[in-house]
């Protein structure tokens, strides 16, 4: 068990219930990844594996938690390995950072309504953010539009956030600007 994850529940054993906490300071469930990552993930939040190298952890309300990338209606992020880069951008191509999480050739669901359609657009937000001690790793922001697929309307908007670590092959998206995502990263452990 590593000394952050210790400290972490010590800390959560000791705070008062009557402030808010961050992510990190909460009881917290440990998520191994590639490269010796480790993120330090709220108890409420639940692990499923969809597939290899598809990891889609849910933080609320969802609809389909075991669900495909794509399926609508759920709370949630994804921590992605080499077999989702290799075909993350659109039409099926590798993802760079370039362009969007996109591993689709169609339009495609709205994450938040599963009746309209999903359209990214360009970069809101480019730069690097700290993940665990020592490590800075690719940030973009996304701008992205929810739209009625008769007439193209736009029903809603949103960000999505993308964190890409392409030496060890990781990319984490979240289309659902996730409370408590940013912390949690940045307090993950190399070893």
């Amino acid at each position: 068990m590593s000394k952050r994850y210790l400290a972490v529940a010590a800390l959560a054993a000791t705070t008062l219930l009557a402030a808010p906490l961050p992510a990190h300071a909460a009881p917290a469930q440990p998520l191994k990844l590639r490269g010796g990552l480790t993120l330090y993930l709220p108890i409420k939040w639940e692990v499923r594996r969809v597939g290899p190298d598809w990891i889609r952890v849910v933080t609320g309300r969802c609809a389909k938690p075991g669900g495909a990338y794509g399926t609508p209606e759920c709370d949630s992020f994804w921590v992605l390995g080499p077999k989702a880069i290799k075909e993350g951008n659109e039409l099926f191509s590798p993802y760079t950072g370039a362009k969007p999480f996109y591993p689709a050739t169609d339009v495609q669901l709205c994450p938040h309504n599963r009746k309209w359609g999903q359209t990214l657009g360009a970069a809101k937000v480019k730069g690097l953010r700290q993940v665990g001690p020592g490590h800075k790793v690719a940030y973009r922001e996304w701008k992205a539009t929810c739209v009625s697929y008769s007439g193209g309307a736009v029903k809603s908007r949103y960000v999505q956030r993308e964190w890409f670590l392409p030496t060890t092959k990781i990319l984490v998206v979240d289309q659902w600007n996730t409370p408590g995502l940013a912390g949690v990263l940045e307090h993950a452990d190399w070893r």
